[in-house]
């Protein structure tokens, strides 16, 4: 199995890059089976994931990444789990949030299997 950290970090960073920049580049990541939970809302399948994305009143965003927890979650497919704490810059005040990230490999890349966010308010 490659490195799982390595994974991590250049997924994670290429995410939030595309994610600041314009959401509907993330498409590509999510297939029909991959499930996003935002806020307590599931979402199933790209296009309502996509949907929840595009939808999302953030105004200018830009995610800073405080750290990132990585475990490898399968031997037989070599599937991992990623962790992300940091906070999102906003056109207002910084808000910390954590977001998980189950991702399966593709060839030589990742899909996101499952996608789990929350803020992290007061």
């Amino acid at each position: 199995m490659a490195d799982p950290i390595a994974i991590a970090n250049q997924f994670t960073d290429f995410y939030y890059a595309t994610f600041d920049a314009g959401r509907e580049g993330l498409k590509p990541l999510y297939r029909p089976e991959s499930m996003m939970t935002w806020e307590g809302q599931q979402f199933l399948g790209v296009d309502a994931i996509m949907e929840k994305l595009a939808a999302l009143n953030l105004g200018n965003v830009r995610h800073h990444v405080s750290a990132r927890d990585v475990q490898p979650s399968s031997k037989v497919d070599s599937a991992i789990v990623v962790l992300v704490t940091g906070f999102l810059q906003t056109d207002d005040n910084p808000i910390a949030f954590c977001q998980t990230f189950q991702l399966m490999p593709d060839g030589g890349s990742f899909w996101v299997f499952n996608d789990i966010f929350r803020l992290i308010l007061g």
